[in-house]
């Protein structure tokens, strides 16, 4: 159960993001495009660090750093038009993003779950989107095979916080994280294999709620 804080937040939290998604275009974007998308996160950092004082500090540091890396990694994005560069320099953040969670879920592992069917099942929906996106991904095949494998493997320690953890904390990390695989999943395909219709709209509200979920499923670890 979220308390009254954690609910009035994620009321705030999703007017950013809809407003973000009405308001701004990234094929023709506007000041208020580069204003609402880094205030996703920005909002996140502020609400957490506000309100983790009972959690551990090696717990907040990693939370606080694997979100602040999404901010520079969100910014990066936007200025992809510019020049290449910055979208490698995004992926770099987000990598170093995920890293940073995946150390934090393995902090609370239970050591007697086996990841092997559900690192499987992550496997082969890997295989799957890399077959479609081989062909245009060219130079950037050995950086997107490591981002894969790592935000794989971000999702496979999430699943072994089951039963060392609460069962809501589980879950909203869980659904947080294999949220955010689809999200990149959705911008890789978008990006490599074919530019498809809503795809902002799909990736941004995929990954905001993937970002607020595992917020507060890290807040609910206690």
């Amino acid at each position: 159960m979220l308390t009254k804080t954690e609910s009035s937040f994620t009321i705030v939290f999703i007017l950013v993001v809809i407003i973000h998604l009405l308001f701004s275009d990234s094929s023709n974007p506007t000041i208020l495009h580069y204003v609402t998308k880094p205030l996703i996160l920005l909002s996140l950092i502020l609400f957490f660090a506000k309100n983790s004082a009972d959690l551990p500090s090696k717990t907040k540091l990693l939370t606080l750093s694997a979100l602040s890396f999404s901010l520079i990694g969100d910014i990066l994005l936007m200025f992809v038009n510019k020049s290449p560069n910055f979208f490698m320099s995004g992926l770099v953040a987000f990598l170093i993003a995920h890293i940073m969670y995946l150390m934090l879920f393995l902090k609370m592992r239970n050591k007697e779950k086996n990841p092997l069917l559900f690192s499987a099942i992550l496997v082969i929906y890997a295989l799957g989107i890399f077959y479609f996106l081989s062909d245009g991904l060219g130079n950037m095949s050995l950086p997107v095979i490591v981002y894969m494998s790592v935000i794989l493997f971000m999702a496979t320690t999430a699943f072994l916080r089951k039963g060392s953890v609460p069962h809501l904390s589980y879950n909203l990390v869980l659904f947080g994280a294999i949220l955010f695989m689809i999200s990149d999943s959705l911008l890789a395909i978008n990006k490599f294999y074919v530019q498809f219709s809503f795809a902002d709209i799909s990736v941004i509200s995929t990954y905001a709620f993937a970002q607020l979920f595992i917020v507060l499923g890290i807040k609910k670890q206690r």
